[in-house]
């Protein structure tokens, strides 16, 4: 795959370069991992419509939804390498390539609300963490939001005894491992496009996730239960190659900003009622039971999760995840 990222990367930059002394469009590969009738999806399809309109054709955005082009574990790589120009990952997807400080937004109970969330992202703190991915060959341009997350598997999950054992997927975050492992429970990180032939047989038992990527990835149809919890928060970051975006003529990087900024208000706008609207659906099809957490129950929850932020800490960041709570004015208890 290695291979094939690098040949990719090779023909991007000759493209570029073909484009730029014979003035014909601009390609900007955008790859991404769900599907085209998800917040993300939409919103980067949005992008799409727009840039194309600002730029008067200048550029042309190819969009490569649902894991067609790249997988979730292979995409960063080829952002890195130049083989596609731009991505919206999930914030776990930093982790690993080494900016752990994007894991504080998987904490559990970490952000009560979107106005919260708000508070973060479009404040100093979501630019200083933006910042970080300079050193990573890429340019953060937005924060995009999916929603909060919900447990599922084929067991009623009511209290944090009833994860003991059970296997769930995960992203690669080790936040996550520690939400799981203080639940009891197995983590086991797979990419997205995985998780529902993992589900229908049975490698894992269970998931997080939000209600429009379980809806859209059909997860509803191998899940007895989905226990509404809000327990974490899916967003993304949308991130182009840094050497591509430099590279741009200054009126086409700014005609590219001003659709990003449009297309985030469009798709942030959209993602509730994404959700509110895939929660119908799944209860419409009536092959998962919706279960609701009375308020003792989630008291639970919460105090079962809440060893996870000792744990992570130094990972993390103690004065950052410090920073964000006092941003956010909430406790992870209520």
């Amino acid at each position: 795959m290695r291979k094939f990222i690098l040949a990719a990367a090779s023909i991007a930059a000759l493209t570029f370069v073909g484009q730029a002394s014979a003035q014909s469009p601009i390609v900007l590969k955008f790859s991404h991992v769900v599907a085209s009738d998800t917040p993300k999806g939409k919103a980067a399809d949005k992008f799409k419509e727009l840039a194309e309109k600002y730029t008067g054709g200048k550029v042309k955005v190819e969009v490569y939804p649902n894991s067609t082009l790249y997988k979730d574990k292979e995409e960063l790589e080829a952002l890195q390498l130049g083989a596609v120009q731009m991505l919206a990952p999930s914030n776990s997807k930093f982790g690993p390539i080494g900016i752990k400080e994007f894991e504080v937004f998987d904490l559990p109970y970490i952000l009560p609300d979107l106005k919260s969330l708000r508070k973060v992202t479009d404040g100093p703190l979501g630019a200083q963490l933006l910042k970080k991915l300079d050193s990573k060959g890429m340019t953060g341009l937005a924060y995009w939001d999916n929603g909060f997350k919900q447990m599922s598997a084929n067991k009623k999950l009511v209290a944090p005894a009833d994860y003991k054992g059970l296997k769930f997927r995960i992203q690669s975050s080790k936040v996550l491992e520690a939400q799981f492992r203080a639940l009891g429970a197995i983590p086991q990180v797979m990419a997205f496009s995985d998780v529902y032939q993992a589900l229908q047989t049975g490698v894992v038992d269970g998931q997080e996730n939000t209600w429009s990527n379980i809806y859209t990835q059909k997860m509803h149809e191998v899940q007895k239960y989905a226990t509404v919890t809000n327990h974490g928060y899916i967003g993304y970051v949308v991130v182009v190659n840094k050497k591509f975006w430099d590279g741009l003529p200054g009126d086409i990087r700014d005609q590219l900003s001003k659709a990003m900024k449009e297309a985030t208000e469009f798709g942030n706008s959209q993602s509730a009622k994404e959700n509110d609207d895939a929660l119908e659906a799944i209860k419409k099809a009536g092959k998962t039971e919706i279960v609701a957490l009375t308020p003792e129950q989630d008291e639970a929850m919460r105090k079962a999760m809440m060893p996870v932020y000792k744990d992570v800490a130094s990972r993390v960041g103690q004065p950052l995840i410090d920073e964000f709570l006092k941003e956010t004015g909430r406790s992870p208890m209520n």
